[in-house]
């Protein structure tokens, strides 16, 4: 009995220890995505924010992409429970649990939540071909055209895709429309301002500029209130106000550790991220990119894990009633 007392007490002692001395290598922040888009940007900034609020850190970002993210959730979710290696994933932690029948890790249960980093808005587009030029206009031309029409989107279990699956489901067509997958955003887009595809929902970070220059055509944004204080986005009211009644979504981004990660790891990094979600620079770069940093309950691990249980709830209604799955 006292030597398991005795090695109990030393586990404790050596936890603390690492916990203090943590970090004293460089902490990987894993993307699922490719280099340059949206979330891959949103690592990058934070990464930078948090290297002081951790003394100084150094913070890599290395992308790990395909499967729709579930390669890199499954990466860290399999990584030593060091504090050393953490996921940066949008939406996608709560969409992937409806869209993948078969998936080697479970997103409420193989996790740590370290806390939300932020809500970024989207935009409900169409081409310029279309003959609309209000969102009254364009739902009465999709409910008289949907099924000759095209959606399109960056991919099974993308933001886009999940925007038009919600769409599609509240505003309740009686003929979908034919929708379109694509490798990235960035094809899908080009096909919208060609006029080979009709309709898109994205984020903020990739549709403002397009908005903008007049190359493709804005109806709606999908946050429950107005983006009143957006340069471009204010112009342009919420399917709420348009009758879709309680539509409110955003894609939002996540930090996440390894299930058992010791506790007091986890505390320094919910720390770093907290102060790191208040740094004026930080929070200029993402208000830049049309994202809105995180100030509520969501910052707390208890807060985070709520919030995305309800979420995995939300999508699976959408999801199971598109009966669109990945594999």
């Amino acid at each position: 009995m006292k030597k398991l007392v005795a090695l109990a007490l030393a586990t404790a002692v050596s936890a603390t220890a690492f916990a203090q001395d943590y970090p004293n290598k460089p902490v990987t922040f894993v993307v699922p995505f490719a280099a340059g888009g949206p979330t891959d940007l949103v690592a990058r900034q934070l990464a930078e924010a948090m290297r002081k609020p951790l003394g100084g850190a150094n913070i890599v970002v290395e992308n790990t992409a395909g499967a729709g993210g579930t390669i890199a959730a499954t990466r860290v979710a399999r990584a030593p429970k060091d504090g050393y290696t953490l996921l940066v994933w949008h939406i996608g932690m709560a969409s992937t649990d409806s869209l993948y029948k078969k998936k080697q890790f479970n997103a409420l249960e193989d996790f740590e939540y370290l806390g939300m980093i932020n809500d970024v808005p989207m935009t409900l587009l169409g081409s310029n071909k279309l003959n609309a030029n209000t969102y009254r206009d364009f739902e009465a031309h999709i409910r008289a055209n949907g099924g000759k029409l095209n959606l399109a989107h960056a991919g099974l279990g993308s933001a886009s895709h999940l925007c038009g699956l919600m769409w599609q489901y509240a505003v309740k067509l009686d003929k979908s429309m034919t929708t379109i997958a694509y490798r990235g955003t960035g094809p899908a887009m080009n096909d919208l301002i060609g006029g080979q595809v009709d309709v898109m929902c994205d984020q903020t970070t990739n549709t403002t500029a397009q908005i903008e220059g007049g190359r493709v055509k804005a109806f709606a944004v999908t946050t429950a209130q107005p983006l009143s204080t957006h340069p471009v986005l204010k112009h342009y009211p919420t399917l709420q106000e348009m009758g879709l009644k309680d539509f409110n979504l955003s894609i939002w981004h996540g930090l996440y550790a390894p299930k058992g990660t010791p506790p007091d790891v986890l505390k320094k990094l919910n720390d770093a991220l907290k102060v790191a979600l208040k740094d004026p620079e930080f929070v200029k770069r993402q208000a830049d990119l049309g994202a809105l940093v995180v100030t509520d309950s969501r910052v707390t691990p208890e807060g985070h894990k709520k919030f995305v249980a309800d979420q995995i709830a939300k999508l699976k209604t959408v999801i199971d009633a598109a009966g669109q799955y990945a594999d």
